[in-house]
């Protein structure tokens, strides 16, 4: 069975791609010829997730699963928020992490959690599935694995950044895990009964 997961994001297809059974295909969307921005103008991470998947089902008609995610930290007013990708305008992870560490100095409680919400664009069906990792932002950056804010997220339990564990570490206890835990279920149900 083929699902379209619908980013543009590598890092994110490599992330999923070992979490998937036997026999089922994952395509990106250069596999579907899309080579266009999938539009994100949703007030809410849920929102982009749901637009992205309704989407990439509608005009190039396959079923497809998308997610958006999110850094918050609730200190500064929770940001960045819906706009953790730009959140420095430029598009650059390096970026953004400046911009944060800027925005929080001087801010003791440095409490930070990131959110994942998948949305599985089935045959005339529509899911959300959502999964959240709590922990910290530190004062530097540290680490030289995982992406985005993955150097200044420290989880919860926990003494290394996301960017110091190993990939499978992270993917044990990561917020998209546990989001594509929950989907991965209902994709399985989808191949069981060969509704699509």
């Amino acid at each position: 069975m083929k699902w379209v997961f619908a980013t543009g994001n590598k890092h994110k297809v490599q992330e999923i791609r070992p979490l998937l059974p036997d026999g089922m295909e994952l395509l990106s969307l250069r596999d579907i010829g899309c080579d266009e921005d999938l539009p994100e103008t949703g007030s809410t991470i849920a929102a982009n997730s749901l637009e992205k998947a309704v989407y990439v089902r509608e005009k190039y008609g396959y079923p497809c699963f998308a997610e958006d995610s999110g850094l918050v930290v609730p200190a500064i007013d929770g940001e960045p928020g819906v706009y953790s990708a730009r959140y420095a305008g430029t598009g650059d992870a390096g970026d953004n992490i400046i911009k944060l560490l800027a925005r929080m100095r001087g801010v003791d409680d440095r409490r930070a959690y990131f959110v994942t919400v998948f949305t599985l664009a089935g045959d005339g069906s529509l899911e959300q599935f959502e999964g959240r990792a709590d922990g910290e932002i530190t004062l530097i950056p540290a680490g030289e694995g995982g992406f985005g804010y993955d150097p200044v997220f420290r989880p919860k339990g926990h003494d290394r950044t996301f960017a110091e564990m190993l990939p499978d570490e992270k993917r044990e206890i990561s917020h998209r895990s546990k989001a594509f835990a929950q989907l991965l279920i209902r994709l399985k149900s989808f191949e069981n009964s060969n509704k699509l």
